[in-house]
């Protein structure tokens, strides 16, 4: 059950988990991370008519886990859990209805239309569609709100605090207390902002800066239309 605390509290453990490795290779996530990317990819999530395309999500949160594992093990414990999410959706759209699976509109109504969604309690269905972006939805919210505290934040601010409030203002109502404790104890050794704005590719902390500013406001706008999708279907609190 807390396998991915054990990894989280051994560093490099996770690196040695062959299914998380093959699935790792099969994103191809060990690739440079490009910023410029992620805001290509959610870019192209939305259709005109706001539907969320599930492809284009999928790979918003590959270039995302990029950005994550190119920091080191400190955030195996979401990245792990989203390379599995993510082989799932896959999984979904290269199976027999696949084409059901083209927008998060057209899964939510396929699914509750024939009943594949554990509303209650957990049971035939843990790999619904449904329940899997959820899982993977409530860490973009971690994720954008962590993205926007470093575009604001100055040069002295320290991003173990950013990344402990914005855990704790999304993922964190949904852990309990041991996973809380020891998520915020990983984000105590954080590097510092100047190392996250290496890492985005993009080039001088303005330009990263003015870029962050494109990228946020697209994730945010791909969550927001997420969320009111499963709010008015009654699914935001799945099992």
């Amino acid at each position: 059950m807390f396998g991915w605390l054990t990894a989280l509290l051994r560093p490099g453990l996770w690196l040695r988990d062959a299914h998380f490795r093959g699935a790792m290779a099969d994103f191809e996530v060990d690739e440079k991370f490009s910023l410029k990317e992620v805001l290509v990819t959610f870019q192209s999530c939305l259709t005109d008519n706001e539907e969320v395309l599930v492809d284009s999500y999928v790979a918003g949160w590959k270039g995302l886990v990029r950005f994550m594992n190119s920091l080191g093990p400190i955030f195996s414990f979401i990245s792990k859990d989203a390379v599995n999410k993510m082989q799932i959706m896959v999984n979904h759209r290269n199976g027999e209805n696949g084409d059901k699976y083209l927008t998060i509109q057209s899964m939510i109504q396929y699914e509750l239309n024939n009943n594949l969604v554990d509303l209650k309690k957990r049971g035939d269905y843990s790999e619904s569609g449904c329940r899997t972006i959820l899982r993977l939805h409530r860490a973009l919210l971690w994720l954008k709100l962590f993205l926007e505290k470093l575009r604001t934040s100055s040069e002295d601010d320290k991003t173990s605090i950013m990344c402990t409030e914005a855990y704790n203002d999304s993922l964190a109502e949904h852990h309990g207390w041991v996973i809380k404790k020891a998520a915020t104890m990983a984000f105590y050794a954080l590097p510092v902002r100047a190392t996250f704005f290496e890492v985005m590719n993009v080039g001088s902390q303005e330009q990263v800066v003015s870029m962050l500013g494109e990228a946020v406001p697209l994730i945010f706008k791909v969550h927001e239309i997420t969320e009111n999708l499963y709010s008015q279907n009654n699914l935001l609190e799945l099992p």
